[in-house]
């Protein structure tokens, strides 16, 4: 049994939708970041990051997993699936998946913290993460427009990277001209795995997140105004 400590985050997503995709049994505990849980002492000894996801094997001695790549390559060795065992093969997924560790994931985190969170707007930073983003966006649209997924077969390396960009409207970046990328995001979407990961530890439902925030701003500027 392994079980899951985890938000309803991208990181969070990559790790339950692994699950589902492999069909691993686990257990979930989640992690209320509000309440800054991911910070107490007891999950600390899990994950000295103070960060989600984290998974415990409790078929092999209760050995604790952190960082959501890694914890994606482990499952994907244990299961002995959706990471191929030949070195080009093997190299190319994580090639994928450490783009999406290095750049979609901190550019679109960045992106989002100066789009949606800071309390002083700053349109350098907006700008130039948002630039940012969509420039790693087009490459993954480049990629796939010769592939149908990132590195040869569906593996962890789609399960990564699309964990995040599905939330690019939050970043506030478009997709427009990358037919290539929307090909790719709705057909993972699509996976009954990737539906039921999506859900874990709780529904997210990203559109209304985004109707609610925009309403959330205009309301605002219609004050200042």
């Amino acid at each position: 049994m392994i079980e899951l400590f985890t938000s309803p985050t991208p990181n969070g997503w990559k790790a339950s939708i692994t699950l589902e995709e492999l069909g691993i049994e686990y257990s979930v505990r989640h992690i209320e970041m509000d309440k800054m849980q991911q910070k107490e002492a007891w999950y600390l000894k899990l994950n000295p990051n103070g960060r989600i996801p984290t998974i415990v094997d409790h078929d092999n001695g209760g050995f604790a997993v952190f960082e959501s790549g890694a914890i994606m390559i482990y499952l994907a060795e244990r299961a002995g699936r959706l990471l191929p065992v030949d070195v080009e093969g093997r190299s190319l997924v994580i090639q994928w998946l450490m783009f999406q560790m290095g750049g979609i994931g901190p550019m679109m985190g960045q992106a989002n913290v100066f789009y949606r969170y800071a309390p002083e707007r700053i349109p350098y930073a907006i700008e130039r993460y948002q630039r940012e983003v969509r420039r790693l966006l087009e490459v993954l649209d480049t990629r796939l427009a010769d592939n149908e997924y990132l590195a040869g077969d569906y593996s962890i390396a789609d399960i990564a990277n699309w964990s995040w960009v599905r939330g690019y409207k939050w970043s506030g970046v478009d997709i427009d001209g990358l037919a290539h990328l929307e090909r790719w995001l709705d057909a993972i979407g699509e996976r009954p795995a990737v539906q039921r990961g999506q859900d874990v530890p709780v529904p997210t439902d990203l559109d209304e997140m985004l109707r609610k925030a925009d309403e959330a701003v205009d309301k605002v500027q219609g004050i200042l105004a």
